[in-house]
């Protein structure tokens, strides 16, 4: 019984190892891969800024290809405010300073106990 194990994994092992063996013969490798798209998003468009002093206030123009969308007002007496055009139809809305006091962070209740 021994005899026939030891002669059975001998054959298998030989079997194995002449299968393992290269011939020479190697698959022609296809075509190379196509190259990895560039991860880099182009840079974006910097907007052109104006700046006009009038008497009562400093005006910040910000304008992206020529279009007018968004003025920062900064009143001798007052709180800065923006004006932003949302819709792109030369309607602007009053919007209070970013990050100003009026910046709330959210106060979600994940877990309560």
């Amino acid at each position: 019984m021994r005899m026939t194990s030891l002669l059975a994994c001998l054959a298998l092992v030989a079997s194995m190892a002449h299968a393992a063996t290269d011939n020479g013969k190697k698959e022609p490798d296809g075509p190379p891969p196509p190259p990895i798209p560039s991860t880099d998003s182009p840079a974006a468009p910097e907007p052109e800024v104006t700046v006009v002093q009038k008497q009562d206030a400093t005006v910040t123009e910000y304008r992206m290809k020529g279009k007018l969308y968004m003025m920062r007002v900064v009143p001798k007496v007052g709180k800065p405010y923006y004006l932003v055009d949302k819709e792109g139809n030369g309607r602007f809305n009053e919007m209070p300073d970013l990050g100003g006091d009026n910046l709330a962070p959210p106060r979600w209740v994940l877990l309560e106990f």
